[in-house]
């Protein structure tokens, strides 16, 4: 059983191993964080869409990140088009049945998307095969390919137009950086649009 003391000790080994990661993040990835803004408000100002998908805290990541471009992130606006590709169970479902689960995001980015949209793909990883087809149908769609990923960001690095790679081994704080870092695209979003 563990003392009040090696519960503290953890806490502190968490937030610490946080706040170190997020330091890197600063110093390493703003040009990156930038560029991902500037490529998903000009696709926005131009009527096209941003799309996202992901896999388990990935998907909730990309419901988070597509919920506060429709709905509002600072102040109220008009909603910005963006749809998760992770919200539909019956097509997840039905292609998961008909065909096989890495296609899950493929097929929606195929009837779904149109030149000049983004889809932004996140994985802690980078390979998982679901968002490799799915930036793979959408480069041979004319779809701008953004990958939020992260430890060497594994095969997606090679597949996107863009990629921003968290310096991490630990999934935990790869996500955390990541919804860190759709949070500023949020901010950075509305202020480039002038909604805020």
């Amino acid at each position: 059983m563990m003392t009040l003391l090696d519960t503290q000790q953890a806490i502190f080994q968490h937030i610490a191993e946080h706040q170190g990661l997020i330091a890197k993040v600063y110093e390493l990835l703003g040009t990156e964080i930038a560029s991902f803004s500037k490529t998903m408000s000009d696709a926005l100002l131009n009527g096209c869409t941003v799309f996202w998908c992901g896999n388990g805290g990935s998907a909730a990541d990309s419901q988070h990140l597509a919920a506060e471009l429709v709905g509002r992130f600072q102040k109220d606006r008009r909603p910005l088009r963006s749809v998760a590709l992770t919200t539909d169970t019956s097509i997840i479902t039905s292609v998961s049945n008909d065909y096989t689960y890495d296609d899950i995001f493929s097929r929606q980015v195929e009837a779904l998307s149109n030149p000049g949209d983004v889809l932004i793909g996140i994985s802690t990883s980078g390979r998982s095969e679901n968002v490799l087809r799915a930036f793979k149908m959408a480069r041979s769609l004319g779809v701008k390919t953004l990958g939020l990923l992260g430890k060497d960001g594994g095969a997606a690095r090679s597949l996107v137009d863009r990629s921003i790679v968290i310096p991490s081994e630990s999934t935990a704080r790869i996500q955390e950086a990541h919804i860190l870092i759709g949070h500023i695209l949020c901010d950075l979003i509305e202020r480039e649009l002038d909604l805020v």
